[in-house]
């Protein structure tokens, strides 16, 4: 066996591992070939023939310009998700989200695995210490995802990604952390977090659902206070008559 086979092979096993792992980011994008190939310490080459492998299982998929991601190959529709959003207000997705969430964190209960709940407990301390705005919108999202994706329903995943994409757009951010600032919620979202996933690890899918949506129901409300100054209020006052 050459040298770069043999690179390959040991890039391809600290791959796999790698994509065992939860240390990617909430959307699954994997690092670059040149950080991995520092972090490896092996050839780009060979990482390069690695990633070929993965995306042949179908288990990495990439896009041009955006980089690498874990996982198959989203569906063509998917890069409709921006004017998906864009043509969405936050009282939307609140309502989906308010439907959808509570049933992941229901099956999470029953399908998490320990390394799951435990990663869950590091997110939720990790939304609590963060200091500025990205980080805590950047450890929720994480924490949310991480629940999506340990109820092992991968069409709910999907579903539930394009409803997360509308956190990276810069309104729904600035929204949410105003209204975090008006009411005061830090310490009242840390206990809710926690709540979700204490039902979780202690395997009570009807507790971890009203958990999630007892939690969803708060920051649906600050949004209401903070949107009403928009008008939104009249809005949706006017869709649900």
């Amino acid at each position: 066996m050459d040298e770069t086979t043999g690179n390959s092979n040991y890039a391809l096993d600290k791959l796999r591992a790698l994509l065992r792992s939860d240390s990617l980011d909430a959307d699954g994008k994997l690092p670059t070939e040149r950080a991995l190939s520092e972090r490896l310490d092996v050839s780009r080459r060979a990482i390069r023939r690695a990633l070929e492998v993965l995306e042949a299982e179908g288990l990495i998929w990439r896009r041009q310009g955006s980089g690498t991601f874990a996982g198959r190959r989203p569906d063509g529709w998917r890069e409709h998700v921006d004017s998906i959003v864009a043509g969405t207000d936050l009282m939307e997705i609140m309502e989906v989200r308010l439907r959808i969430e509570p049933q992941l964190a229901q099956l999470a209960a029953i399908r998490a695995k320990k390394s799951d709940v435990e990663r869950m407990y590091e997110l939720v301390k990790k939304i609590y210490e963060s200091t500025d705005a990205d980080g805590r919108e950047l450890w929720d999202g994480a924490l949310h995802r991480h629940i999506a994706q340990s109820a092992g329903n991968q069409f709910f995943l999907t579903i539930f990604d394009v409803i997360n994409r509308v956190r990276q757009d810069e309104a729904w951010q600035t929204i949410r952390e105003r209204a975090r600032a008006a009411s005061k919620t830090r310490t009242v979202t840390y206990g809710q977090h926690t709540a979700i996933v204490d039902a979780i690890a202690a395997r009570d899918p009807a507790r971890a659902g009203e958990a999630m949506r007892q939690h969803l129901l708060t920051l649906q409300e600050s949004l209401v206070r903070m949107t009403s100054l928009d008008h939104q209020i009249p809005e949706t006052k006017e869709e649900l008559t």
